[in-house]
């Protein structure tokens, strides 16, 4: 017999009983959800108070720095890089103590911190940007193969145009002129016509000839002129 031609006390006693059998499902099915509600407004709010103590952590490490208190720069650095490895501070926090070490002439303290950015980067297009400092690193201190093998495994992310650069400066490096060249034009072809390094790329590129020299003419061979027809 279908429900709706019960009369309603029939209709309620089998609901009642329903109830009855089902009660302890129904009240741990409320209590896990509001168990799970919970932890999630638990984990909200941790990652919430992580990121504001990494966000501390990083304008101490500022302080720091702009106050030329390498010590305590990185301890601060260090702590971050344990305490909030996947921040985009801690990230930041390396890429800047790099060029610090940079401007020390600490070139191997630089590479370790560009290498650790590039590694614990979350974000693509801050990857990519770590990945590019180091390359260059790596080319200024004579590691053109190690350049290119990082460069050819860069997210582009809006950043085609100055990897292509890239892989034609570690090219160049190598003495693969003619690739070299075709990397440059590949990194101007990615650039906007009306890109202000438009022109610095082009000389670089023609400064390895091939395509868009003009050929000399052919010198006309003596007493031609002259010849009868």
């Amino acid at each position: 017999m279908a429900f709706d031609q019960l009369d309603e006390h029939e209709q309620s006693e089998i609901v009642r009983k329903w109830m009855r059998d089902n009660v302890a499902s129904i009240f741990v099915g409320i209590g896990l959800g509001l168990l799970v509600i919970f932890g999630y407004f638990q984990w909200q709010g941790h990652q919430a108070r992580q990121r504001l103590m990494a966000a501390n952590e990083f304008m101490s490490f500022g302080a720091a720095v702009g106050a030329k208190n390498e010590t305590a720069a990185k301890a601060t650095l260090e702590r971050i890089q344990k305490e909030h490895a996947g921040s985009v501070y801690a990230v930041i926090a390396a890429m800047r103590w790099a060029e610090g070490a940079i401007a020390r002439k600490d070139l191997a303290a630089a590479e370790q911190a560009l290498q650790w950015a590039y590694d614990n980067a979350g974000n693509k297009a801050v990857k990519s940007l770590a990945g590019q400092n180091l390359a260059r690193l790596k080319l200024g201190t004579d590691k053109a193969a190690e350049a290119l093998t990082l460069i050819d495994s860069l997210p582009v992310e809006g950043y085609a145009s100055i990897i292509a650069e890239l892989r034609g400066d570690a090219l160049l490096a190598q003495g693969k002129r003619d690739d070299a060249r075709n990397a440059y034009q590949a990194s101007i072809d990615a650039l906007d016509p009306m890109a202000p390094n438009r022109q610095a790329l082009e000389m670089k590129r023609d400064d390895l000839g091939g395509g868009n020299a003009v050929a000399a003419p052919a010198p006309t061979p003596a007493g031609a002129e002259k010849q009868s027809s």
